[in-house]
């Protein structure tokens, strides 16, 4: 049974800086590319960034690039998602999850590509 853990979420003032984590468990790690979304209250859940599987290519929203960084660990089972010069439009409950299919990163825009998903951890952003 897959399990993925976040944690890193909190409150932090315009400008500062958090770093998400996502443990991960039960499949094989390092085969898989994972993502982050995110939700805000009374929003879809959105993309934010994904890493494939070997650490390689990076993709990330637009309303994120040059602000955020995902990063992975494969020794560790886990993937980071650095977050500095946050907005309060920042403000969300943050998801890992991992792709359905091994060695492939296709679609990885649409939550469709992913099969499991944690719990959230929630980012407040205060202006």
């Amino acid at each position: 049974q897959v399990r993925l853990a976040e944690s890193g979420g909190g409150l932090v003032q315009t400008g500062g800086s958090l770093r998400l984590s996502c443990a991960a468990s039960g499949r094989t790690f390092d085969s898989y590319a994972m993502g982050w979304f995110r939700q805000a209250p009374g929003k879809e859940r959105e993309f934010v960034a994904a890493i494939t599987w070997g650490g390689g290519p990076q993709y990330y929203a637009d309303s994120v690039k040059g602000r955020f960084t995902v990063s992975r660990d494969n020794a560790k089972n886990t993937v980071y998602l650095q977050m500095n010069s946050l907005k309060p439009e920042d403000t969300a409950v943050y998801y890992c999850a991992d792709t359905r299919v091994a060695y492939s990163i296709s679609g990885y825009e649409h939550q469709n590509a992913y099969a499991d998903w944690g719990q959230g951890t929630q980012v407040t952003v205060s202006s």
